[in-house]
């Protein structure tokens, strides 16, 4: 649950007081009483159809221009079902849809637990006793799969998306009981080169964002808007005239 002391709207003018995905919902107001009218809502909606919340799961976050006035102004006393909803700092980082993030935006939090399951994922196959296409397989199935589920929401920096490729060649030499002085062209280079063709971040990237892109422009809806707002703005950035060159760009990232 949000309250804004601006307008709820995003960076393409588009305003908004709530977005919702299956079970899960966010909330913005300007103002705790709006922000409480909102509550009510939802609480009469529960009552209709049964549904429960988890007011331990649910927390509310006061966004203000004025960071002073922010930190000293006590948060609101906003309450669902008679239960008062816990307060978070703008830097406090909580989970969301499965990603870990702050009021602020900062989604380093998220960043660190994917680096941290690439790794344990790449320690598994360390000494295994599988086939190496096995063990490949497996890391590409646990390590590889949870960067893929962040790709193409999280901003990774160019020495980020390094750093994880060097995780994922370390984890495919263990695939293959190499030492890890072992060249990693072997790993990167596409099989018409002699090389593995491993699955790489950059190339995972690529591809989410892709079915990202497709995923928003199935409807006519806000979605849509503010995707096509973003890819003209990355037409200009890149000098490309077309989605179509947009992709051929994209294709030498990997």
């Amino acid at each position: 649950m949000i309250i804004s002391r601006n307008n709820q709207r995003d960076e393409n003018g588009y305003q908004f007081n709530n977005m919702g995905f299956i079970d899960d919902i966010s909330i913005f107001a300007d103002t705790p009483e709006g922000m409480q009218k909102l509550l009510n809502v939802v609480q009469e909606f529960m009552a209709w159809c049964g549904m429960q919340i988890n007011v331990k799961k649910t927390y509310l976050l006061v966004i203000h221009n004025d960071k002073k006035r922010r930190e000293q102004g006590p948060a609101p006393l906003l309450t669902i079902n008679e239960e008062t909803l816990q307060a978070m700092n703008l830097d406090d980082a909580c989970r969301y849809l499965g990603y870990w993030g702050t009021g602020n935006g900062d989604m380093r939090a998220t960043k660190q637990v994917v680096r941290q399951k690439i790794i344990a994922a790449r320690d598994l196959i360390k000494c295994h006793p599988l086939t190496p296409e096995l063990a490949t397989e497996l890391f590409t199935s646990k390590g590889m799969g949870v960067f893929r589920f962040s790709a193409a929401l999280i901003e990774w920096s160019e020495s980020e998306l390094n750093d994880v490729k060097q995780l994922c060649t370390q984890a495919y030499k263990n695939a293959w009981h190499l030492p890890r002085s072992t060249a990693s062209a072997r790993f990167i280079f596409p099989k018409t080169h002699a090389g593995k063709e491993s699955t790489l971040p950059m190339a995972v990237l690529t591809h989410e964002l892709l079915l990202h892109a497709e995923r928003c422009m199935r409807r006519e809806d806000v979605s849509k808007k503010i995707m096509l707002a973003g890819i003209n703005r990355t037409l200009d950035k890149w000098l490309c005239d077309s989605f179509v060159q947009l992709i051929e760009e994209m294709e030498m990232w990997k």
